[in-house]
């Protein structure tokens, strides 16, 4: 199985989790309330300057993924639970494995579980204030 080698790759993880995540019954409705159609292409690129920038320590990356996912949990009404961010890394995990195979894709597998794990408490937190 192929490695992981450059934002070319990392692009097509994100394309392909992204195009799973948008069909799936519990992420869909998410992430298509919180992302507007002709908005998509615009964030695909964000995320895979994410990822590029966390797997190969390349400064491309520019926002607030504690805000986004803050903002998203409101727009939800405050129903972003576990379950979502299980999902969330369900999918990830799956669409790696199916792509790569190298310490880059255990890498991208870890940070996720940690990344997953962040955002929830922070979403949790931002709830009481």
């Amino acid at each position: 199985m192929p490695e992981i080698q450059n934002r070319e790759d990392v692009n097509k993880i994100v394309l392909t989790f992204y195009n799973r995540i948008r069909k799936d019954a519990v992420l869909g409705p998410i992430f298509n309330t919180a992302i507007q159609e002709e908005k998509w292409p615009e964030h695909l690129e964000k995320l895979t300057d994410f990822w590029y920038s966390n797997l190969f320590g390349v400064r491309t990356f520019t926002g607030n993924p504690v805000q986004a996912h803050i903002k998203t949990d409101k727009m939800m009404k405050n129903t972003m639970g576990p379950e979502h961010f299980e999902r969330w890394l369900e999918l990830w995990f799956t669409t790696i494995d199916a792509l790569f195979d190298d310490q880059l894709a255990q890498r991208a597998k870890q940070l996720a579980h940690n990344i997953a794990r962040r955002q929830l408490m922070i979403v949790y937190s931002a709830r009481s204030n």
